[in-house]
This record gives C-alpha cells, structure tokens and sequence, in this order.
C-alpha cells in the first residue's frame, strides 16, 4: 500500500465532472479555518473511546476513513497497529502527520475519497470513522466501501453526530443561510440515526453494538464564545458564512442564531453536552 498524498482515482461511473466539483467543494470547506484545533480541543476523547470499543491492538490492519487530523488514527497506531489515515483534504493529514512523528508514531496517510476507496477488498481487519465519513455526500456509496474493505469477520467502528444533538442542531441552524445540497446529497447527520444506518449496512453486518453517549465540551461557557470559536475553526460554519458576507442583515441573524443555539444547549455549569452515536459491528 503506497504512501501516498496523491488523490487516487476510480474508473467508478458515479466519477461525472459534477461529483468531481463537489468533492473540490468538500475538499476546499473543511481546509478552512482549523478543524484540527476544533479535533484536539474539543472531541480528542472520542478518538480513543472508539479504538477502544473496536479493540484495535498490535498487528491489526487498520483503515481510518475521512480521518481528518488522526483522532482515531493516531491513538490506534499508539496501540501498535498498522494504521492508514485517509481523507480527502490532504492539508488535515498534514497536521495528523505532525502530531503523530511529535509523539513518534509511524502511520501512513494517504488522501483518498471515502466513496471510492483505493483498497483491496477485505484489506483491513478494522475500519473506522469518528465524525467523518458521515460528511461524505453519498451515504450509500460510503457505507458499501466500508464494508467492502473490511475483511469478513473484521470490525467497522463508526462514531457520528445524531440528528437531535448539538451539532445535528447546529446544521440545522446553518441550513436556511448555505447553498442548498446539490441533489443526492444527503444530511450528514442522518449516519447518527439508527434506522438509517439499518437501511445503508442491512445484513452484511451482524454483533452490531450500538450506544448513544454524549461528549461533555468545556471552554465555550459563554454563547458568544461558541459562536466565535466556530466563526474562526469549523470548516461549514465558516462556509456558511462567507456565502451571506454581503448581506449584513443575513450575517446578524445568523450571529444570533449560533448563539441563541448555544443558550438553549447550556448546561448549569456552562458547558455544552455533545450527543453522538457510537456503532461497532461485525462484518459478515
């Protein structure tokens, strides 16, 4: 398996120049900002309560699908596995691949379409994904290269943001002030809804574990800060705004909607409970 940040291509027929176009979309949203501040400040634990619910240990093959910085990756190799990190946007990969040789941790990280992966099938003994590859547009199309990658009898790890929860609220919020999905786009939210994940792995996956926690984040106690925070690291929140930049009054109501979203979510100490879907399945 090559060590690669070359974005490998697929003669797939869903490869048509205006999934080419979204995928530069993607690709260009999620380098905005600083999504690896938002990943080792706010959710670094999900990373390796999910390495730790897949059992992931020394020897295993382990793929990380739309692994942005590392989250999973880099405590995943840290357990002595053979660890790939893939994602579209190579310069998330780039800062995972600093945080890993400062820890001295060696995995490759290769710049890969999450809907086309450029993988054997059944190459990997556990495949996983903490809040990424619920950003692929084509959930379907995602789910079946997770499954067709893994090896019968290996592990799909995923952990993503349900629908209801905060950041299933916050897409919801942004939703009336971005550019509506191109058709066949779907919410990303919708991989935290069981039914749904029913519908995309159907029998091909058996043992599944599912449980519904949530992610206690400290540090953005004033609704204001959470606003801002987003404003300046989070690469949708960005984009929404930047589409509405010559609209001064849509900007004010979108201001006071991330932070009447914030208000509403606050817990008596100020802090903000983040609620996600953890997945771990066996497949057939």
């Amino acid at each position: 398996m090559p060590d690669t940040k070359t974005l490998i291509t697929s003669t797939s027929t869903r490869t048509t120049t205006d999934d080419q176009a979204l995928k530069a979309r993607h690709r260009a949203m999620w380098a905005l900002g600083d999504y690896h501040a938002v990943a080792t400040e706010l959710i670094a634990d999900l990373g390796p309560t999910l390495v730790a619910a897949c059992e992931i240990g020394p020897g295993q093959h382990v793929l990380d699908v739309a692994a942005g910085s590392g989250n999973v990756a880099i405590p995943a190799a840290a357990t002595g596995a053979h660890v790939i990190a893939t994602d579209l946007t190579p310069e998330l990969l780039d800062r995972g691949e600093v945080d890993a040789a400062g820890r001295g941790l060696r995995l490759e990280w290769q710049v890969a379409d999450a809907e086309r992966l450029p993988f054997d099938d059944g190459a990997f003994d556990v495949v996983t994904s903490c809040v990424g590859v619920m950003f692929a547009p084509h959930h379907q199309a995602a789910a079946d290269e997770l499954v067709r990658v893994t090896r019968p009898g290996g592990r799909i790890g995923l952990i993503s943001w349900t629908p209801a929860g905060f950041i299933g609220q916050l897409f919801a919020t942004m939703k009336p002030f971005a550019p509506a999905p191109p058709p066949g786009a779907q919410p990303p939210p919708l991989w935290g809804d069981v039914a749904h994940l029913r519908e995309l792995f159907a029998d091909r996956i058996t043992d599944v574990l599912v449980t519904q926690q949530s992610l206690r984040v400290d540090g953005l106690e004033a609704p204001g800060a959470f606003r801002d925070y987003f404003k300046s690291n989070y690469g949708p929140t960005i984009a929404a705004y930047r589409g509405i930049a010559d609209q001064p009054e849509r900007v004010a109501e979108l201001d006071q909607a991330l932070f009447d979203l914030a208000e509403r979510n606050r817990q008596p100490d100020g802090s903000l409970e983040w609620e996600y879907l953890m997945v771990v399945a066996t497949v057939v």
